[in-house]
């Protein structure tokens, strides 16, 4: 039975409390502040462990209890968090075993959070009994709005709890080990193992490691990790509580877990974002991560986490406005969060994120910043109606799909591929960035996904796939549908083995080409092609077989060579594009594709001016989101009201501003 679409009465906001770091003074402004601003929800607990577990196995929860009878008696929710991201120091002193190892043999000590090996017996025995504990002991609790297991999981071990744990893996996944080494090629150099003891996780060596070796051990975390997850949540069920269980996925730089596989597991799915770009790609990034986590999770989702105050970019911190704390919170929710919670409600005073933004920042209440918070939480009351989604659990009306898949960000990551400048991330969300500044919807889908309601699919940079992949993308374009593939797609298997008979071999026959050679470019070299578009990075010698070509290389090594080539297949296409486009480039290229498939954008014209037109599925209406990320305000014309402002039919949008619009019909349209 599928589950019901996680659908709470209005929308969570609030974000992580830590009052352990404050005297009780500071908790009783903390409650008067969050009534001000609106708060119904805070996340308690998160890196808590020391203070409720002072000494193994010896319980102090008095001051937890304090805290979540402050917030109750107040009407404030909570989401309780099991601690078991940061373990303290008596824990790490009395199991130094349980300390993770890098690749280079070094252990990592205590001193920061996440020093844990999530294979160690003792770590895993820890993480279940203090999750017991809280589940038996506030599980039941009126204004619990759900469980956060752990926080994100990613903390990768090297040493030799991880070592036995991946050769039990191993020998599930592979029965023998002459099966293992056939699998991972291992007659090249010497790798021929003899026995399962012989093998390791890929530690640090010589030169390179095998490819084979690498994936299966990503896959092995991913599953390790999985199993550390299923264990905190069974004991939070164990105890009876009903509440709702999450673990939060980060993105954007790491990706460490299978997100499909993992999301399946949780009652629903949440993720912290933090903007790494500015300007309006950092809008379009907000779009990303929301679209992603929208697509795992099948439905309504939560946004755990993201920075009220600043965007990190690499050595400094970009200052992010109120107008765009709150736009980017409704970008969120737009498409399809049930929530808009921060890192964290109060800056720390001191310690190792001091300067994390927050919801009260440093300078306290009476400063810009807090005052947004508090427009915020009136924005999210006003459009609480928002919250309630459909049965179905389907927010949007995306024809538009693209492929995403973590085995093939772990593959196109293996080293000594044909350029070390391709990057899994970096296209998934050009890609997804093309459709945004179109103001086209977007979803993604694993491969093998349902494809019925998508006219247009786009495979980025898909390196090793399996035949039934290939297959379904063959039927996806056999049924009418428009597929676009990128280079470096379909070049191994999920082995990590070339498929040989020429380029790209798994797609060989559904492109209708056959690559002879690649013709990687250096850094900072562009070429033309004869449509006019701009390229880099990657080109490739293709042979036409029974597609027709589309473009041709008009300068650069491939001079006169077929580009980009489309094949008929049924009553659809698929469309190969053998090199790394411009953004720009891009840009054009998908817009054009969407056109081509009578798609239209969610309000026609309004990317050009700097308009974000999002549409959501409610219950009861759908609502048109409007974001003004423009310095000019807008008026757009239809039939319904606008739930921030009032306004009806005609309605006008300020400058760095926002409407949620319940419509009564959806033929509205920019006004000049």
């Amino acid at each position: 039975m599928t589950p019901a679409p996680y659908s709470p009465a209005r929308f969570l906001f609030g974000g992580d409390y830590s009052p352990e770091q404050w005297p009780r003074e500071v908790w009783r402004e903390d409650i008067e502040l969050m009534k001000r601003a609106k708060v119904n929800t805070a996340t308690i607990g998160v890196f808590s462990w020391a203070m409720l577990e002072p000494r193994e196995g010896e319980f102090d929860p008095a001051w937890l209890d304090e805290v979540i009878d402050r917030l109750a008696s107040d009407g404030i929710g909570f989401i309780l968090a099991t601690p078991t991201a940061s373990p303290p120091p008596w824990f790490t002193v009395a199991h130094p075993d349980a300390l993770p190892v890098r690749p280079d043999g070094t252990r990592v000590l205590h001193g920061s959070r996440d020093t844990y090996a999530v294979s160690a017996p003792a770590y895993r025995a820890a993480a279940r009994r203090i999750a017991r504990y809280l589940a038996d002991r506030y599980g039941h609790h009126d204004m619990l709005r759900g469980w956060h297991i752990h926080n994100e999981y990613g903390t990768i071990d090297h040493g030799p709890h991880a070592a036995r744990a991946f050769r039990r893996w191993l020998e599930r996944r592979y029965g023998t080990v002459d099966e293992l080494n056939r699998v991972w090629y291992t007659a090249f150099w010497s790798q021929r193992y003899g026995a399962w003891d012989e093998i390791l996780p890929p530690v640090q060596t010589q030169y390179l490691h095998n490819p084979a070796h690498v994936v299966d051990f990503k896959r092995f975390c991913s599953d390790e990790m999985l199993e550390a997850y299923r264990e905190q949540r069974d004991e939070v069920r164990a105890s009876g509580s009903r509440a709702p269980i999450t673990t939060n996925f980060m993105l954007p730089t790491w990706n460490h877990l299978d997100q499909w596989t993992w999301s399946d597991e949780q009652d629903v799915v949440s993720i912290d974002h933090y903007l790494d770009t500015t300007s309006a790609d950092g809008e379009a990034h907000v779009a990303y991560g929301a679209d992603l986590t929208r697509s795992w999770a099948g439905g309504p989702w939560l946004l755990m986490e993201q920075n009220a105050t600043g965007i990190r970019t690499g050595d400094h911190v970009v200052t992010k406005g109120v107008d765009r704390m709150i736009r980017n919170s409704l970008g969120y929710i737009a498409r399809g969060s049930q929530s808009a919670l921060f890192f964290q409600w109060r800056a720390s005073a001191a310690g190792s994120e001091l300067w994390h933004g927050a919801m009260v920042p440093h300078a306290g209440p009476d400063t810009r910043a807090f005052d947004g918070i508090v427009r915020l939480g009136d924005t999210l009351d006003r459009i609480a109606e928002v919250a309630t989604a459909p049965a179905d659990g389907v927010l949007g009306d995306a024809e538009i799909a693209i492929v995403w898949d973590a085995e093939g960000w772990w593959s196109l990551e293996t080293p000594h591929l044909p350029s070390d400048a391709v990057s899994y991330s970096d296209e998934v969300r050009s890609t997804h960035r093309a459709f945004w500044r179109s103001g086209y919807p977007v979803d993604f889908i694993r491969p093998g996904g349902a494809a019925d309601r998508y006219k247009v699919i786009v495979v980025p940079a898909l390196y090793a796939m399996t035949a039934t992949t290939a297959r379904w993308l063959e039927d996806f374009a056999e049924s009418g549908g428009r597929l676009v593939v990128t280079f470096a797609s379909g070049l191994a298997d999920m082995d990590q083995r070339v498929v040989g008979g020429g380029y790209p071999g798994m797609l060989r026959g559904l492109l209708g080409i056959r690559g002879e050679q690649m013709f990687p470019l250096p850094p900072g070299e562009t070429i033309e092609l004869s449509d006019g578009s701009q390229a880099g990075v990657w080109s490739e010698l293709l042979r036409v077989e029974t597609a027709s070509v589309v473009a041709e290389y008009a300068s650069g090594p491939l001079r006169g060579c077929p580009a980009v080539t489309r094949r008929s297949v049924g009553s659809g296409s698929a469309t190969y594009v053998s090199t790394k486009l411009t953004q720009h480039s891009l840009d054009a290229f998908l817009a054009e594709a969407a056109v081509d498939a009578g798609i239209e954008p969610t309000l026609a014209g309004a990317a050009d001016a700097g308009i974000e037109a999002v549409r959501r599925r409610g219950a009861e209406a759908d609502y048109l989101f409007i974001l003004n990320h423009s310095e000019a305000a807008v008026r757009i014309a239809g039939d319904g009201v606008d739930l921030v402002s009032g306004q009806r039919d005609r309605i006008e949008i300020d400058a760095g501003a926002v409407a949620v619009i319940r419509e009564a019909g959806q033929g509205w349209a920019l006004e000049a």
